[in-house]
């Protein structure tokens, strides 16, 4: 994926080469999991030199961490109308909360990339890179999070604007950790032919992680509602 100009000069060149970068990025993953991506087969890709990539991102990680945040926000842009569509305003909470959790569910699996990303997060997205690479990062993450929270809260609003936090963080920390093992290796797969009473393990993505966040937020909808701000979450719900 070359640019039609050898040096990027101005601003708009130079945002088109991270464009370009992000993007080939993200085809990658497509193709192959976080641990396969290397910053010589994306410079490649890319059409740049390593040490050309390393002028726009400190670091394979940095180029994921920023992608991670972009297909973030992609999703959310949707979320608010996947859930109109498909929450009913005049159901019952409980109801309301197993059609939210549903629509969630299938929503992410559609976005692979943010999933596979999502699971790579904690052990390896936020290593190798700068304190103010990792603050940029955490910034924009609060900010989704607060986005997703505003969107539940509106299909959920017998859930408080804490409770509504936590669960917009737990939501992605739980897609990730599902995603993973939804992914099992060849190995892995070969067992659970071999022998059927293993199959058991042998998660399905979208179900696992739609049952999942019914169980968060049934949880979340039987506390009180006045309690006090502490515990997972906080007054900060996407910190960790």
């Amino acid at each position: 994926m070359t640019s039609t100009f050898q040096r990027a000069r101005s601003e708009e060149q130079r945002s088109e080469r991270r464009r370009a970068i992000l993007d080939t990025a993200a085809a990658m993953l497509a193709e192959m999991p976080v641990a396969q991506l290397s910053l010589n087969e994306l410079s490649r890709r890319v059409g740049l030199a390593k040490s050309n990539v390393l002028r726009y991102f400190e670091s394979r990680e940095a180029v994921l961490l920023d992608l991670l945040n972009s297909a973030a926000r992609e999703w959310l842009a949707e979320l608010d109308g996947v859930l109109a569509a498909a929450v009913d305003a005049g159901a019952s909470v409980d109801a309301r909360a197993d059609q939210l959790a549903a629509a969630l569910a299938e929503s992410l699996a559609v976005h692979p990339v943010l999933c596979e990303l999502a699971s790579a997060q904690a052990a390896v997205l936020e290593h190798n890179v700068s304190a103010e690479v990792a603050a940029q990062y955490k910034r924009t993450a609060m900010a989704h999070v607060g986005t997703l929270a505003a969107v539940v809260r509106s299909h959920i609003h017998e859930l408080n604007e804490v409770d509504a936090g936590r669960f917009a963080a737990a939501s992605m920390i739980v897609t990730g950790a599902v995603w993973t093992s939804a992914q099992p290796s060849d190995a892995m797969l070969e067992a659970y032919r071999a022998d059927p009473a293993l199959a058991a393990f042998q998660l399905d993505f979208t179900d696992t992680l739609r049952q999942l966040l019914e169980v968060f937020l049934a949880g979340l909808l039987a506390r009180p509602s006045n309690h006090l701000a502490d515990g997972f979450g906080g007054s900060t719900p996407c910190s960790r």
